[in-house]
């Protein structure tokens, strides 16, 4: 089992910065690949951004790209989500997820554990 927390979430005008944590533990974190996801009021969740086990690799969601820059610390069990220029259409819960195989980092059903999610609030 993983478990996952997530924090940094808030309410932040536009243009503003923010930067997501996704504390790990249970397994080996450095084994897993990393993925955040969002889901918008009324909209179904969606892809932010993923990271695989050695940092080797990372993927975006065309509207994130040049914007939110994913990482992780793998002595420190942590991913990160670092997002800048946020705007109000950025607003949604921001859930971290862990992969064993990474296969599909872009779908949601491609991952094995996920966080309870922490909201980000961008006003206009």
């Amino acid at each position: 089992q993983v478990q996952l927390v997530e924090s940094g979430g808030g309410l932040v005008q536009a243009g503003g910065s923010l930067r997501l944590s996704c504390a790990a533990s249970g397994r080996t974190f450095s084994s897993y690949g990393m993925g955040w996801f969002r889901r918008a009021p009324g909209k179904e969740r969606e892809f932010v951004a993923a990271i695989n086990w050695s940092i080797s690799n990372t993927w975006y969601a065309d509207f994130v790209k040049g914007r939110f820059t994913i990482s992780r610390d793998n002595a420190k069990n942590t991913a990160y989500l670092q997002m800048n220029s946020l705007k109000p259409e950025d607003t949604a819960v921001y859930y971290c997820a862990a992969s064993s195989m990474l296969t599909r980092p872009t779908m949601g059903r491609g991952y094995d554990y996920w966080g309870q999610g922490t909201q980000v609030t961008v006003s206009s």
